[in-house]
């Protein structure tokens, strides 16, 4: 796409100046706001494919920190303050969105390609001109943060973190698109480790908010804490029918007499993918994706973390 790239993804970006601090931990450098004294839980998020590199990832953590104040009424006001819709204005969570991409994220050039802030004036062939020149690229990223290694780096985090935590201290994990598939396995059985001599899961809880590249059944099966889901009714890259095969999945493992904690599953109207991330807050449907969203989030948190 020719042009500043701060041009292209301007109505995709959110406004606001993210309040933490990037600092090293567990290996990653992880961007790290809230309660760092005394934390009700902490909450760990894994990125879009922007990570680091999208604003927007950051003010979803400064989320989680502070109780959520309710957008102004007008839908074409736009999102000035960080703290809006926040995760971490509560004081209640400790928060971490540790760069999984180790400095690798997909620029933010491909970010309006992929997900424009208004898809009907894009044209068709600017569509295909465009991914035809970052495909290339895109492989090569893809190649290069396949799903084995991906999930090797993200639960390598979440085990030194699980045995640096106190056991009383929980431990939520939130996920949008390429993360989601994550955060849901950091959830399964086949991710719990030894601790003390029992088996303890990685987290407590979790939200995936429209994963993406989910193979079933291995990515959801036998989950072992509570788990919600969104989709996106209109998702162009995440279909409306993964909703149904995952649970199809869990209802599978219950009649086979596991027990399946507690699933939910919300759906997004018109939930663009990315609609948790990077719905336009001056259109009022998506707007109201942004704001429901994190509703969803920070409820789900509140009552298993």
């Amino acid at each position: 796409m020719a042009g500043n790239h701060s041009e292209c993804i301007k109505g995709t970006i959110h406004n606001g100046t993210p309040q933490g601090k990037e600092e090293m931990l567990h290996g990653l450098n992880t961007y790290v706001i809230g309660n760092r004294t005394n934390p009700r839980a902490i909450i760990v998020m894994y990125s879009d494919i922007f990570g680091l590199l999208l604003p927007n990832n950051k003010l979803i953590a400064d989320r989680s920190v502070h109780t959520p104040i309710p957008l102004p009424p007008n839908p074409h006001q736009p999102l000035t303050d960080p703290f809006l819709l926040s995760y971490a204005k509560s004081g209640d969570y400790l928060v971490y969105l540790p760069d999984f991409f180790k400095g690798d994220a997909v620029g933010l050039r491909l970010a309006d390609l992929l997900i424009p802030v208004d898809a009907a004036k894009q044209s068709t062939l600017g569509k295909y001109t465009g991914l035809l020149a970052s495909g290339p690229s895109f492989m090569m990223w893809m190649g290069r943060h396949k799903a084995g290694p991906t999930d090797d780096i993200c639960q390598d985090f979440l085990r030194k973190l699980r045995r640096a935590t106190p056991r009383e201290k929980k431990i939520g994990m939130v996920g949008f698109c390429w993360g989601g598939k994550y955060a849901i396995r950091a959830g399964l059985e086949a991710s719990m480790i030894e601790i003390d001599g029992a088996k303890t899961p990685l987290v407590d809880a979790v939200v995936a908010l429209h994963p993406s590249n989910l193979v079933l059944p291995t990515d959801v099966e036998a989950p072992v804490v509570p788990m919600t889901f969104g989709w996106g009714q209109e998702d162009s890259q995440v279909s409306i029918e993964t909703k149904g095969k995952v649970e199809g999945i869990h209802a599978g493992d219950a009649k086979k007499g596991k027990q399946v904690p507690e699933m939910v599953h919300k759906v997004y109207k018109p939930g663009r993918h990315g609609f948790a991330v990077r719905g336009n807050p001056d259109d009022a449907q998506e707007r109201k994706c942004l704001e429901d969203s994190t509703t969803q989030v920070l409820e789900w948190f509140g009552k298993y973390l």
